[in-house]
């Protein structure tokens, strides 16, 4: 089976629309998963069959709003999910902060890519410039429990909403590094980055792909354990394996 994370900021005007749009391609398709649909873009776990799965990225691709749609892909033996599920909701991942997204912002965060993160832990721990480099967390402390960069700020806390709450205390102490915020495919990365830079957070980046990204490109370089994933493989390796197969 092939899986697919993927996500995309782009304007929606008619959620419901795309959202019946997108069950009827992927139920046809012989897909399962999630597709979450709002009016800022698209947010998506699927498995099927290569074809199929490839099939349904491309398709989405030929709409012109979901053209630079990056997915990522790993392998398991059974499918991870038990049904389709197409939902519209407010947002794609819940944060609750207006203008932590591209499309308020005008532009995205901007963020560092893996083999360039790489090279700086690499290298110590340092960016090109010399600053220090803080890797902060910006997942849950359930999936964190099995795994997380070496060294890498994480916070206590149960839901993305808590995030900004949870810093608070950490703020005077990041002023002077490079802050890179990850996740598990980027989408609360790039949200929180965003918000921490309207916050007068001007050193963040974010892990463009987050962890999933990171470990198709890069490996598990300075990474210590697993990544947590909303399925029944509960965690891949940095080989993109998964622990339940």
């Amino acid at each position: 089976m092939l899986n697919v994370a993927a996500y995309h900021f782009t304007p929606v005007e008619d959620p419901r629309a795309l959202a019946d749009r997108l069950h009827e391609a992927a139920a046809e398709a012989g897909l399962k998963g999630s597709i979450l649909v709002a009016g800022e873009g698209i947010n998506l776990f699927l498995a099927g069959t290569d074809p199929a799965v490839r099939g349904f990225v491309d398709a989405l691709r030929a709409d012109p709003r979901f053209a630079g749609l990056q997915a990522k892909y790993s392998h398991s033996s059974q499918p991870p999910f038990a049904r389709l599920k197409v939902k519209v909701k407010p947002e794609i991942v819940s944060f609750r902060h207006a203008r932590a997204t591209p499309l308020a912002a005008g532009e995205r965060a901007p963020a560092v890519d893996p083999p360039t993160l790489a090279r700086w832990l690499g290298q110590g721990g340092h960016d090109d410039q010399g600053r220090p480099v803080v890797l902060l967390d910006t997942r849950n402390a359930q999936e964190i429990e099995h795994g997380t960069f070496a060294g890498a700020l994480t916070l206590p806390i149960t839901r993305f909403t808590e995030l900004p709450d949870a810093l608070a205390p950490h703020r005077e102490a990041l002023r002077h590094a490079t802050v890179v915020s990850f996740c598990t495919g980027g989408i609360r990365c790039e949200k929180a980055a965003l918000w921490m830079r309207q916050d007068g957070m001007d050193n963040v980046l974010q892990l463009d792909g987050g962890i999933l990204g990171y470990f198709e490109q890069v490996g598990g370089a300075g990474y210590d354990g697993r990544c947590f994933v909303f399925d029944e493989r509960v965690a891949l390796d940095p080989q993109l394996r998964p622990l339940v197969d």
